[in-house]
């Protein structure tokens, strides 16, 4: 995740985060929470299988009813209590549709009062007024709502016309019931387009947060290959994101502005710092980024199937750690003898290709391993998605021709990147 809003405007200096670093994670401010040097993950929460729709992207393969080995609500009670107990600084109940859970109110009521700060990940067809206010009153910290794009790419990747207006009426409705709100935006090809208009109904709907999303491709969907924006249009959209939240900052529109899912951004918006002359901004950028760390799953955070079932990321489903059923939460993300949890927290010993000889390993972390393996095959191999040329990581010119080969499987318009 790269505050973009953070980084390059400059919302927050590299000694703020230091002045919170060795805090417990729950006493952290949620916008220093990144920045955090705390061994606790956000975790993400699918609570149930069951959607009211069928989008295109959904990592989770929701159903239109609950899987039959999700877990019970006291199996979820207990989960969350542990979790609590465990002292993660983040839940975030998400599904398919969390709202869609009989018991969800009781589940976000219990996080808070286990000192969790709750968060919500909806499409925002069953939020209505009732919701609103009932989530505002048990103390959730925050309902991001899904908006892929306007009306007719949305209701498209949605699978079903009227959801984009649902969605914007969810907003509105959060909104009039105090509850802090925000959008969240996959970046696809159907999409791209809106991006500016985004913006401006961020501005129309006092929208105060928005996470943009670069897709995660599961490898398993044709359907997705054509809506993965290329290597040089991503660098576009990280650019219009950028310059747009730049423009409202300056105009005292103090917007959040998030992209996730792909660590390049950080370095990237250092460079272009870096060129245009932002000398001493470019420096903060850096220190913080060196904070943050780059690429988090497995460690600064994980994720929870509707069935029990602990993931290093909510992208990764192909990897299981283990069961809730059977091990408590802290003894799998504890577990020293699990091979590969151990390696997510010491990327740099196993990363090959281009990550390893990349000048901003450090900071990056090299991407997302999910992504690598759903699209390559192999979890050390370099993430396809980054879109930082050979030249900005200090590759050789011998190095960089040898490392295209990993980006066969992901759409590029320079075969340079």
């Amino acid at each position: 995740m790269i505050g973009v809003s953070k980084l390059y405007c400059g919302s927050v200096e590299a000694s703020d985060a230091l002045r919170y670093r060795h805090r417990e994670a729950k006493t952290v401010p949620s916008h220093l929470l990144q920045f955090s040097a705390s061994k606790k993950p956000v975790i993400v929460w699918n609570v149930t299988r069951s959607c009211n729709l069928a989008c295109l992207h959904c990592y989770a393969a929701a159903t239109p009813g609950p899987a039959p080995d999700e877990l019970s609500f006291a199996e979820g009670q207990a989960l969350v209590k542990s979790l609590a107990d465990f002292g993660v600084p983040v839940i975030l109940f998400s599904g398919g549709e969390p709202l869609a859970h009989p018991h969800i109110f009781e589940l976000i009521e219990l996080a808070v009062k286990g000192g969790v700060r709750a968060v919500l990940s909806t499409n925002g067809l069953l939020l209505g007024k009732r919701e609103a206010t009932k989530l505002k009153e048990l103390g959730l910290a925050y309902a991001g709502i899904s908006l892929d794009g306007l009306a007719t790419p949305h209701d498209r990747m949605r699978g079903r016309p009227g959801a984009f207006q649902g969605a914007l009426k969810a907003i509105r409705t959060a909104r009039e019931a105090g509850l802090k709100v925000g959008l969240r935006l996959t970046l696809t090809q159907s999409n791209f387009a809106d991006l500016e208009r985004i913006f401006e109904l961020m501005v129309e709907e006092d929208i105060p947060r928005a996470c943009f999303y670069h897709l995660v491709d599961q490898g398993a969907n044709p359907s997705l290959k054509s809506e993965a924006l290329t290597l040089e249009r991503t660098r576009a959209a990280v650019d219009l994101i950028a310059q747009k939240t730049q423009e409202l900052h300056q105009k005292g529109r103090l917007i959040e502005v998030l992209t996730v899912d792909n660590q390049a951004d950080g370095p990237y918006l250092y460079l272009k710092l870096l060129a245009e002359g932002r000398v001493k901004d470019a420096e903060n950028v850096l220190k913080l980024l060196q904070l943050n760390g780059g690429a988090s799953s497995g460690h600064g955070i994980g994720a929870i199937s509707w069935d029990g079932a602990v993931h290093p990321d909510q992208f990764w489903r192909s990897v299981v750690l283990g069961s809730t059923r059977e091990k408590s939460f802290p003894e799998i993300w504890n577990d020293p003898n699990n091979e590969l949890l151990m390696a997510l927290r010491d990327k740099t010993s196993h990363l090959t290709g281009r990550c390893a000889a990349c000048r901003f390993l450090a900071i990056c972390g090299g991407g997302l391993r999910a992504r690598a393996q759903n699209l390559t095959g192999d979890p050390w191999s370099p993430d396809p998605a980054c879109y930082l040329t050979s030249e900005e990581i200090g590759l050789e010119e011998s190095e960089a021709t040898s490392s295209l080969d990993y980006r066969s499987s992901y759409p590029r318009s320079n075969q340079g990147y």
